[in-house]
């Protein structure tokens, strides 16, 4: 048997096949969770005029102090009618365009109101509390970059920046094939050596989460005629194809021999990696074809490591590989000697810092024990033991 490669040559290999997919125009408004495909430039400066950043009294600063008469009111979208004349004030709200002439705003807290005339007891500067004419952006500079993941404060930029729609790598179609004769739907009644078939909602949830469109094409029985018509048909249909199950040595493990018929060229098959040392990967022209364990929570470990990052590549992300966190464990770890292994883990903050607390059950069927989990602890493979208060990298689930 061939040596198993590392997790890190395994995500190069991926890499180096995800190229970014077409680009296309998305609307503002459903631009959240996509990845900028084109630069983005501001259309207009922001903020557009000089405004206030106060609620208060807006005047000449050359006029204070002194007690000017109050000559009317300038609120948020009603900007003054003209120039604000010498010697007078207006009142103005937080967003309000300050007026022509003006130069300052003194806060409402700070001035007194006297029968249609304000006291302003003290000197103001000239720009107080006035937010200039493109003190954020000018029009037609650069917002955001390509490669960027439009999150909340990305998305409220562009738009507040005048950018009504965006270019963005498509959404990766991504087909999901679970195998294996044993498998049920949840609720229905169990027969006898059956189980319940949790692995495609697994994929489906986080292939969502990964900015994909997942679809779940069934469950595909032990029967090689049968795993080479549904990997074909999702071949044609799909850019990525996800299996779980029947990717190992056993006589029912039949992807393999599948996918070599449809000539699926195979990038690697076994990583030093637990769970989910029989992962593999392939590809058949510009098709990515993952073969993950069927065991769930090495799907789950499997997915995190390979297939997210390959999502992230195909929308053009510009930084693909997963981030990892840091944290002090809570009990020791002994790790796999020839293994780099990930252990489910509760990360929590305690005391100002983050604590990691290994989770029992840490065999890759307990998927109920990995629901307590929200980070994977990276433990690379050796003799030495990981003592508890020790620092330690881990990866958060999402």
């Amino acid at each position: 048997m061939p040596d198993l490669i590392s997790v890190e040559q395994a995500q190069r290999l991926i890499l180096e096949r995800a190229r970014p997919l077409a680009a296309e125009r998305v609307p503002i408004e459903r631009a959240a969770g996509r990845v900028l495909a084109e630069p983005a430039v501001a259309a207009t400066d922001l903020p557009p005029f000089p405004s206030s950043a106060m609620d208060g009294f807006t005047l000449r600063s050359g006029d204070a102090p002194g007690t000017l008469p109050l000559a009317g009111e300038v609120a948020a979208g009603r900007p003054a009618a003209g120039p604000l004349g010498p010697g007078t004030t207006l009142r103005i709200s937080t967003g309000g365009a300050v007026p022509a002439g003006a130069d300052a705003v003194v806060p409402l807290e700070l001035v007194e109101e006297q029968d249609g005339a304000v006291v302003f007891p003290d000197a103001v500067a000239s720009g107080t509390h006035v937010r200039e004419r493109g003190g954020d952006i000018r029009a037609g500079a650069l917002v955001l970059k390509p490669g960027v993941l439009l999150g909340p404060a990305q998305v409220a930029a562009l738009a507040a920046a005048g950018v009504a729609d965006v270019h963005c790598a498509k959404r990766p179609r991504v087909a999901i094939l679970v195998t294996g004769s044993e498998l049920r739907p949840p609720g229905e009644p169990l027969g006898p050596g059956e189980i319940y078939e949790s692995n495609a909602l697994l994929l489906a949830a986080a292939l969502q989460g990964g900015g994909a469109v997942p679809a779940q094409l069934g469950v595909v029985a032990d029967d090689l005629a049968e795993h080479v018509r549904a990997l074909e048909r999702a071949l044609l249909a799909f850019d990525v194809v996800v299996t779980s199950g029947g990717a190992s040595v056993g006589p029912h493990d039949l992807v393999r021999e599948a996918q070599r018929k449809l000539g699926v060229e195979e990038l690697f098959w076994g990583v030093s990696v637990k769970p989910g040392k029989p992962v593999a990967f392939g590809v058949r022209r510009n098709h990515l074809v993952f073969n993950l364990p069927g065991n769930p929570v090495s799907v789950l470990v499997t997915f995190e490591l390979f297939v997210r990052p390959a999502l992230a590549a195909l929308q053009g992300a510009s930084d693909s590989l997963p981030a990892f966190g840091r944290g002090r464990l809570t009990a020791p770890i002994r790790p796999n000697a020839r293994r780099h292994e990930f252990v489910r883990a509760r990360a929590f903050a305690e005391s100002g810092e983050l604590r990691l607390e290994p989770l029992g059950g840490q065999e890759s069927h307990m998927i109920v024990r990995a629901a307590q989990a929200n980070a994977l602890v990276s433990v690379p493979a050796g003799e030495e033991e990981l003592s508890a208060g020790s620092e330690a990298r881990f990866l958060p689930l999402r």
